[in-house]
């Protein structure tokens, strides 16, 4: 009985301890690593490692040699290797992610495949934490994120490129159009309105709104706006207000927004199709329909037959409609 509340002693010093080297060592390490992920990382295996060699100890005060403690973990690990494969595997892609710098603490980053919005909270060795713009806690395994397409918008330049399509028609002032969408992206409080060149690698690309001509598309000409924002929290409303803009400024000019229609010509290549117009009466009642067909119970009798030039008699003789029968 002593020798159990030694070991629980043993374990409660040992707790208070490594929270006591975590407040201790977190600046130092912190000004060594100068990245919150490194730093919570190795503060968590400071922790873990004291507590693992308290753990030791309090076997040992209860009577259990290492010896026998070894042979038990080995015959465990090799039972549970199978279960335990995915988490080994989640670990040792969390070392990947933190020598690879993808993300850090605090960056937005984009989910293409779940299009998910979202900053990084927390970034262990099993998994990645990330607040989602809908104010959701998303917690994904390093194991399943190193295989997806992860874009990173603020890893180290905060400021975003974006573009927008404008379709006029042929008939518009094509020049006037453009100046007029360029001029309106620079009216946006969040749209960097000029500067210099921002550059991306080894190229250099205009800090202003900048207004190209795309393709000569089926419908009108196809217009294509790019232009920085400051920041990439509020892409949506950013893009909002830039077409806001533009809708507004491009009535005053002669531009028109083209949509989709088509011409139909004909001539002589066009080929003929014969036309029968009808009045689409039944010539009784007046209303729509197909002609009665003879025969049927409640139609009029044929009326006298035609002579060979086509007038009926009119002598005054008696004329009986035909039986359908013919008499010897």
């Amino acid at each position: 009985m002593i020798q159990v509340a030694l070991a629980v002693v043993v374990l409660v010093v040992t707790y208070y301890l490594a929270g006591v080297a975590r407040r201790v060592l977190g600046r130092r390490i912190a000004r060594r690593f100068k990245r919150p992920s490194v730093t919570r990382t190795v503060l968590r295996g400071i922790q873990t490692t004291v507590l693992v060699l308290g753990g030791i100890v309090a076997l040992q005060v209860l009577g259990l040699r290492i010896g026998n403690l070894v042979l038990s973990v080995t015959v465990f690990s090799a039972v549970a290797g199978f279960v335990l494969a995915p988490i080994i595997g989640s670990v040792i892609n969390g070392l990947f992610i933190l020598s690879d710098q993808p993300y850090e603490i605090g960056d937005m980053i984009y989910l293409s495949d779940e299009d998910i919005y979202g900053f990084i909270e927390d970034i262990t060795l099993r998994y990645t934490k990330l607040f989602t713009l809908d104010n959701t806690f998303l917690v994904v395994p390093n194991g399943s994120i190193q295989e997806r397409d992860v874009f990173n918008y603020s890893a180290e330049d905060a400021r975003t490129r974006l573009s927008l399509d404008v379709q006029v028609t042929y008939e518009s002032d094509v020049a006037e159009a453009r100046r007029l969408i360029e001029e309106a992206a620079r009216s946006v409080d969040a749209v960097i309105a000029g500067g210099p060149d921002i550059r991306i690698g080894s190229a250099r690309y205009p800090a202003g709104p900048t207004c190209y001509i795309e393709a000569f598309a089926d419908h009108g000409v196809n217009l294509r706006l790019r232009y920085w924002v400051t920041e990439p929290y509020k892409l949506l409303t950013a893009r909002s207000q830039v077409q806001t803009a533009i809708w507004e400024r491009l009535p005053e000019a002669d531009v028109e927004i083209a949509y989709p229609h088509s011409h139909l010509f004909f001539d002589e290549t066009s080929g003929e199709m014969r036309v029968n117009l009808t009045d689409g009466t039944d010539g009784t009642d007046g209303r729509r329909g197909p002609p009665p067909s003879p025969g049927r119970e409640g139609d009029a009798p044929p009326g006298p037959p035609e002579t060979p030039d086509g007038e009926r008699p009119t002598d005054g003789t008696d004329w009986d409609p035909p039986s359908g029968r013919s008499e010897d």
